[in-house]
């Protein structure tokens, strides 16, 4: 008899307890409506007056706060969002900022370094964090001498960078490749718009040579596959996208100086694979996103390598080959140059003036006469070792500086940053 009565008081317990589940919306806010419950607890059960009696207090109430919800993860249902990704789709509560950025860490890595990822972090200090484009801002300072993997050093930079620079077998030699910069001006004359030269730049270039090597030949492919006005979107035909693949191939896997910077990130224990590295520069690089109007209309490699036309100006263009075909076409008019390095061959770096078809460039600066591979080597380095900051290199004995930026407003894989842009900066 007492066993039927506990057993009779366990079952009313459990039905009370489950009957409580069904009739709350504890723990189910802004969730689909569910037939098994017998009320709802999203906003469309205000439409069918179903809503449990709690609603108001939990779902309601508390819908527009980040009370209690930090790092939730996502739901459509909800009207605003705590978790890490929030801020890129601008879609956060308005006390995100003071809820859960206040428990999500310090943006020092003063006594973090080599901590484990922590997505509510708003910057990081471990291994992965130069590969990510995430790292605090001191974390080169307090990391970079401890056993940190990914950390790379400014002696390192300056090692790899004369590695690479020794490497460089495409280069232009001086006969195949003759430059006549002519005017000279200062930095406060570059805004003059004056066409002080009254020859090109580029007086001669072997093409039959230089453009005939794999390297060139590959970019020659890629750079004719992009819409130079901001505001139209991109895209590429699979036979396009092949192209995008063989540069990477040609470039860093099919050239002593590519395998050369791959073997060094893989030491950092920044990529695991070539596979890994080859994606991630795809990403990197050709990945899109929206420079004006929400256009996908842009990428670092376009920006960079091509040159783009945005606010009635030229922005980015960066690079010695596009300059030097726009040129012989009769599309682009060079001005001057505001400075010229100190190489007395190639690769040199200038910074030039001129107009394309109409708009003027203020000041592009280019490294000039090295071989594809060597651009595309010496900004991949800076951008994952530097990002956002300028890079100081060494080219046969010489500092270049290169000055690297992150695209802020999107992003791809777990939170990696695109490249937005990578120049030389004045000597």
């Amino acid at each position: 008899m007492k066993v039927a009565a506990i057993l009779l008081l366990c079952t009313t317990l459990f039905y009370q307890g489950y009957s409580n589940t069904l009739d709350s919306c504890q723990g189910r806010c802004g969730y689909g409506t569910d037939s098994g419950y017998s009320c709802q607890c999203n906003p469309a059960c205000e439409k069918y007056n179903d809503c449990c009696s709690d609603f108001w207090t939990l779902c309601k109430d508390a819908g527009t706060s980040c009370k209690g919800r930090c790092d939730e993860n996502y739901n459509s249902q909800n009207q605003c969002h705590c978790n890490s990704k929030c801020s890129q789709y601008n879609n956060c509560c308005s006390d995100y900022a003071e809820l859960c950025n206040a428990v999500s860490g310090d943006t020092s890595c003063q006594g973090r370094c080599n901590e484990n990822y922590n997505s509510q972090n708003p910057c990081h200090c471990n291994s992965k964090c130069s590969q990510y484009n995430n790292c605090c801002s001191d974390y080169a300072n307090f990391c970079s001498a401890g056993d940190t993997g990914g950390a790379i050093t400014d002696s390192e930079l300056i090692s790899l960078s004369e590695t690479l620079y020794a490497l460089d077998s495409n280069k232009a030699s001086p006969s195949q490749l003759i430059l006549d910069p002519q005017a000279l001006v200062s930095d406060s004359q570059t805004s003059s718009q004056s066409d002080l030269s009254s020859r090109p730049l580029y007086k001669y270039v072997d093409e039959n040579t230089l453009f005939s090597r794999p390297t060139y030949a590959a970019l020659l492919n890629v750079l004719d596959n992009y819409k130079r006005m901001t505001g139209q979107a991109e895209s590429f035909t699979s036979q396009q996208q092949t192209e995008q693949d063989t540069f990477l191939r040609e470039t860093m896997l099919n050239t002593e100086l590519g395998r050369e910077l791959f073997s060094f990130l893989y030491t950092k224990g920044i990529y695991a694979s070539e596979s890994e590295f080859i994606q991630d520069l795809k990403n990197m690089w050709f990945g899109l996103y929206s420079r004006y109007n929400g256009a996908m209309d842009s990428s670092g490699f376009e920006h960079i390598f091509g040159g783009e036309i945005k606010g009635g100006k030229v922005s980015g263009f960066h690079n010695w080959i596009k300059f030097y075909l726009l040129e012989k076409r009769g599309e682009l008019n060079y001005y001057s140059h505001s400075f010229n390095g100190p190489w007395s061959g190639y690769p040199d770096v200038l910074g030039l003036q001129f107009k394309w078809d109409g708009y003027y460039k203020q000041v592009g600066s280019a490294v000039i006469g090295c071989s594809p591979e060597f651009d595309f080597a010496i900004y991949s380095l800076c951008y994952i070792a530097r990002p956002g900051k300028q890079c100081h290199l060494s080219l046969g004995g010489k500092s270049l500086s290169i000055q690297t930026y992150t695209w802020d407003n999107s992003s791809y894989g777990n939170g990696k940053k695109y490249i937005a842009s990578a120049y030389p900066v004045s000597m």
